[in-house]
């Protein structure tokens, strides 16, 4: 992902304390003293928060989509926005909460392009499934390597195939390890409601997975 650099523009101290919920982490903190230089304008520190969390959003749509060359198109469409939005942009919540929530728009709208063109979700790309792959001391037969593929491709499938929302909590539960409480944020929802939604998941992907958990 590539976005050009310009001059860099002075930027600016804010003027109001971060919330709470922002002071979890020093990480959060930088993220949020650096959306907040966006805001001023400062292009270096958007370049910054790009290369921080693009490896993070590109992941996280490919896991939903099932394809990693959209996902870098959804990747890059996340940015622009985050640029156009700086403006807007009020420390309410972690920058990681808002990244992901414009994450999850931007996907939802591309599933719903794709079901206005009839497509179906791609296959896992191969450098994807492999990532989900355990390294062992020994190599594993070729039999043992085709089944590890044919697992991965059955579970990149059975998540593919769940309702969005559902999709969305496993993919930030499981995949970015995100708290109850930031994935109701992203999905607009209550706690318990998000529990509900990755009980029913779970619950659909244990039993799309029957045959390999046997």
């Amino acid at each position: 992902m590539n976005f050009a650099a310009g001059g860099s523009a002075s930027s600016q101290k804010n003027q109001s304390e971060p919330s709470r919920s922002l002071e979890d982490t020093e990480g959060g903190q930088d993220d949020v003293a650096l959306m907040l230089r966006v805001k001023a304008g400062d292009l270096e520190a958007f370049e910054a928060l790009v290369t921080r969390h693009q490896h993070s959003v590109v992941g996280t749509a490919a896991k939903m989509l099932g394809s990693a060359a959209d996902a870098e198109d959804i990747g890059q469409q996340v940015f622009v926005r985050v640029w156009k939005s700086a403006a807007r942009y009020e420390p309410t919540a972690k920058f990681t909460t808002w990244l992901m929530t414009i994450t999850r728009n931007l996907v939802f709208n591309e599933m719903r392009r794709r079901r206005r063109t009839h497509l179906v979700p791609m296959e896992a790309d191969q450098d994807d499934a492999g990532q989900h792959q355990f390294a062992d001391g020994e190599a594993p037969a070729p039999s043992e390597r085709l089944l590890d593929a044919e697992l991965q491709e059955a579970i990149d499938a059975a998540i593919a195939g769940l309702p969005e929302n559902q999709r969305v909590a496993i993919v930030l539960r499981r995949y970015e390890g995100m708290p109850y409480e930031e994935i109701a944020k992203v999905l607009k929802t209550s706690v318990p409601a998000v529990k509900s939604i990755l009980f029913r998941a779970r619950s659909e992907l244990k039993e799309r997975l029957k045959r390999y958990l046997e």
